[in-house]
């Protein structure tokens, strides 16, 4: 079925919209609008206030993608989900948003909107990079320029400018009890964002009110989440078409499955998120660390080795039979051994089920997708495992080829060919690491300039021979004899 129909509320199909009636009071602004927002928080609430009502409109805000939300606004901010897979096709609509804006033109909406009595929440989704960690001191990367522009309050670039002016107008509009819930694939991303956010405060000349405030009348509930949501393709707007009837310029592909546990620490109300399936817990940080190692530090290692091995999609990666291996090795020899499975939960369950998530061809999730930002991911990841394995006497060296992959996709030595799925990859580093190459006379001098200058890693890591010669000695591997003999090499 064609149709030349953009979506609006009096188009779309009546079971295909899971809140009937468009919000009329917003209560959510959440900064990072793309594909995984769209696909995770907004769903779940949409069915809490389908099922139990209440005021939970979004406000939703993207720092830069102007297309995207041009096409929320011409759409009557709707947009389908596409659930793919081999026992899934059908399709919803949240229907969740009240408004989206974008870019530094918005800015001063954004923080109205924030410091409006109405807003309870403000969740983020603004990845591992727009948290600006300095992995050396653990706290915010104070060389960075957009954190310098921030300190001067000129109209703010990242979250800490944007919610430190925000929260000042809430006080002044006596606004009241409001939660920051981070929604990213950060170690106790709500403690870190508490953190980060008062270490920021603390910088800016008379912030003793604010940072009082801040104690007193803010929560950062730590949280859990995980749906796997690809990059919206032409062949997904066609499958909206296709179920809909209807024209969809942004739709969003995703796996039918969806986790997310959280703690029940909310200042001033939350929507009933346990209707849609949330899972509020004390055991959060177990949720969290599972997830970030078993599911987020394997899809790592498939990311990097397919691309080397050059498969282009995660399920191609998943059925080469040597990258399995070492999959299998580095989920169950250097993972699990640093982890404590939250109640109720198998490791062999929980891995199960990530391999039929990792098999879904039918969504085809992209390496290149996978792969990029491992600079910001990698050390989320690799560094509490490596570190204990080393402390028990034992090599990480899945770990340390996992990371030696990565360098080479994204900032390969002299000649070294990585093939087109890893030269896809992006990654904020990239020019910083690629310069490192061309510097270095050798692979033991790109390793070493690479950890001595670069910060992606912390001092402890980076200062631990048995891993950085790991690492060499694979990016050594994988230049002269090939991805294949590298795996092999691994797993002696």
């Amino acid at each position: 079925m064609t149709s030349l129909d953009a979506l609006s509320r009096s188009t779309v199909p009546t079971e295909k919209l899971i809140l009937k009636e468009a919000p009329t009071v917003t209560g959510i602004v959440h900064i990072g609008l793309g594909n995984f927002h769209r696909a995770h928080l907004a769903v779940y609430t949409s069915i809490a206030m389908q099922k139990s009502g209440g005021d939970w409109g979004i406000c939703a805000y993207s720092l830069r993608n102007t297309k995207l939300v041009a096409a929320m606004n011409s759409q009557d901010n709707l947009y389908s989900i596409v659930e793919i897979g081999p026992d899934t096709d059908s399709i919803v609509i949240p229907g969740v948003h009240t408004r989206s804006l974008v870019g530094q033109d918005d800015i001063a909406e954004l923080i109205a909107q924030i410091a409006s009595s109405d807003t309870k929440i403000v969740s983020l989704t603004v990845t591992e990079a727009g948290y600006y960690i300095s992995q050396r001191t653990h706290g915010l990367d104070l060389t960075h320029p957009d954190i310098a522009h921030d300190l001067t309050d000129q109209v703010p670039k990242t979250i800490y400018g944007i919610l430190s002016q925000a929260l000042e107008l809430r006080i002044t509009n006596g606004a009241g009890p409001i939660t920051i819930l981070s929604c990213d694939n950060i170690s106790a991303n709500g403690d870190k964002t508490a953190s980060l956010l008062k270490e920021f405060v603390g910088l800016r000349a008379g912030s003793d009110e604010l940072l009082n405030v801040i104690s007193s009348s803010v929560t950062f509930p730590n949280s859990m989440v995980d749906r796997i949501v690809p990059s919206t393709e032409p062949r997904h707007k066609e499958m909206a078409e296709q179920r809909l009837g209807l024209t969809d310029s942004i739709p969003v592909p995703a796996e039918k499955f969806s986790m997310w546990a959280l703690e029940d620490n909310f200042a001033a109300g939350r929507p009933s998120w346990e209707d849609a399936g949330a899972i509020f817990t004390t055991e959060v940080e177990k949720f969290e660390v599972m997830k970030l190692r078993l599911l987020n530090g394997a899809h790592s290692l498939l990311a990097y080795l397919g691309a080397l091995r050059g498969c282009e999609t995660i399920p191609a990666a998943r059925f080469d039979e040597l990258i399995v291996q070492a999959l299998i090795t580095v989920l169950y020899e250097e993972y699990l051994p640093s982890l404590e499975m939250p109640s109720g939960l198998t490791a062999e369950s929980y891995i199960e089920e990530l391999f039929s998530r990792w098999s879904n061809t039918a969504l085809g999730d992209k390496t290149s997708r996978v792969g990029s930002d491992g600079s910001m991911k990698l050390p989320q990841r690799i560094t509490v495992p490596a570190l204990a394995l080393i402390k028990a006497g034992k090599e990480p060296r899945l770990l340390a080829l996992t990371v030696a992959a990565w360098l080479l996709c994204i900032a390969p030595f002299k000649e070294f060919v990585p093939g087109e799925h890893a030269t896809a990859m992006k990654d904020p580093a990239k020019a910083k690491i690629i310069a490192l190459t061309k510097d270095a006379d050798d692979i033991h001098g790109y390793v070493q300039s690479f950890f001595n200058e670069t910060g992606v890693f912390s001092s402890e890591l980076s200062d631990s021979p048995i891993f950085v010669n790991l690492v060499e000695k694979y990016v050594k591997a994988i230049y002269s004899q090939g991805i294949t003999e590298a795996i092999q090499g691994a797993m002696r």
